[in-house]
Order: C-alpha cells, then structure tokens, then sequence
C-alpha cells in the first residue's frame, strides 16, 4: 500500500464540530479547534471540561460521535493508525525504561516507530530536545520528570511528528524546570511543530502559548491571545468564562 496523500492546504488539526458521550454525561458538545504547523494551542478547563477526552479522540482512541477530528487531513476515527503517525503524545507521566539510559530509551522508542538511530544522532537529538549532555549515559531511573519529557520530546523529533500533545506538562515541575520546558516547547513550534497543550497553568500558558482555548460545558466559550493580558486578567477571565458555563 502506498503512502497516504495529504491535501497540501490541510490544518495539522482539524476539529469539527466534535461530540463526545459516556452515557447521560456529555464531554464534548460540538468543540471545534484548528491547529496550523508552529502554532502552541493551550486548552484550558477543570477536571471534567473534556481535555482528555478531546486528546483521546485525536489520538483515535475514542471515536466522535458526531463531527469529526482529523490529524493532517486523516480523520482519527475512521484511520486512527495513520492518524498518529503524525502525532507525538507526552503525557503527564512519561514512562521510560529505568535500567536505560536517555540514548538507550530513545533509540529503543525510534525502533518501534521503524527509525535506526546511531548513538551520535540519539545524543543529537537528545540536545536538540533540551536533555543536558552529561544526563544521555545517565540511567532514566534517576531523571526528573522534566528530563523524562524531555527524552519524550526527542522521540517526537526523531519521528518528525507534526503534531506534539501535551497533558499538563508543567505540573510537578519546579518554577526552574517549568521555564526550561517553556523554552524547549516554544524551540519545536519555532522548527514547524504544532502543538496542543491541555493545563491548568495558568502562568506558563503566557510564556508557551500563542492562543488559549477555555473548554467549558463542552465547547471553546472563549479563545484569546494570552501575550493581550497580565497573569491575573487571564486567571480572572479564566474563572469568570468557567461560572458562565456552570450557571
């Protein structure tokens, strides 16, 4: 079978007008989102506002029950496999192997994407992601959270994934780390990658995001540019746009 053709004007995320039930709960009521190549999306919302969800369905692991999602003109319901191969997800939690190094685990990771690093370019792509030289041979069973993702970021350069997920990257992270990984997310936006966060951070959505979608009730009740507001008139129209979809 030959290689799946993309329309050359196609978003790398499409999202239309999506609906998503677990029974009498709606998680998403017609969320529609677009996502060009270099853009940073941050989706904010509480717990229950539909982020995992949202981020399942362009994975492929749930499937919409109206609208659609599509991942580079693929629609992630009907072709979920060919959906992620332009797509890199870095949970919360990156799992790596702890007996392994950060070369080790990334060259095995590229293996199962049909990818044969040499060491020299897993070291390459590993400085490229951000991990600090002498932490490549170091075993991953001593990295920090924020050296994990950094080794999960490596993995999605190493496949040229066109679309990187993040689910709540900066928790956990001290104020330290947290800017280091602003710095590394807005360097892979900067080579082309787009990129969809789901966070609750309110602060490091200024640093890292061009535009932010507030998810509420099910939908995007309001998308602004966060560069346009201080931390504090964001926090408050966070809160305020979250009570309107409440009442």
């Amino acid at each position: 079978m030959g290689a799946t053709l993309l329309p050359a004007d196609a978003p790398v995320l499409a999202i239309d007008g999506a609906v998503k039930r677990f029974g009498s709960r709606t998680a998403l009521a017609g969320l529609d989102l677009r996502l060009g190549d270099g853009e940073v999306f941050a989706l904010l919302g509480p717990n229950g506002a539909g982020k995992t969800t949202t981020i399942n369905l362009i994975l492929g692991f749930l499937r919409a029950e109206a609208g659609s999602v599509r991942v580079c003109g693929i629609d992630a319901g009907a072709d979920p496999v060919g959906a992620r191969r332009h797509v890199a997800y870095i949970p919360e939690q990156v799992a790596l192997y702890p007996g392994l190094s950060g070369v080790e685990n990334l060259r095995y990771f590229a293996t199962l994407a049909g990818l044969d690093l040499s060491k020299d370019e897993a070291r390459a792509l590993l400085a490229e992601a951000g991990l600090a030289p002498e932490a490549h041979g170091r075993k991953a069973g001593a990295y920090s959270k924020g050296m994990r993702q950094k080794v999960g970021i490596a993995v999605a350069l190493a496949r040229r994934a066109r679309l990187l997920l993040l689910d709540e990257p900066t928790s956990g992270l001290d104020p330290s780390a947290a800017a280091d990984f602003s710095a590394t997310i807005r360097a892979a936006a900067g080579r082309g990658t787009a990129v969809l966060m789901a966070t609750h951070d309110l602060y490091r959505v200024r640093e890292m995001a061009g535009r932010v979608g507030v998810l509420s009730g099910g939908r995007i009740v309001e998308e602004i540019d966060p560069k346009t507001l201080d931390h504090v008139a964001l926090e408050r129209l966070y809160i305020d746009r979250l009570a309107e979809g409440a009442a």
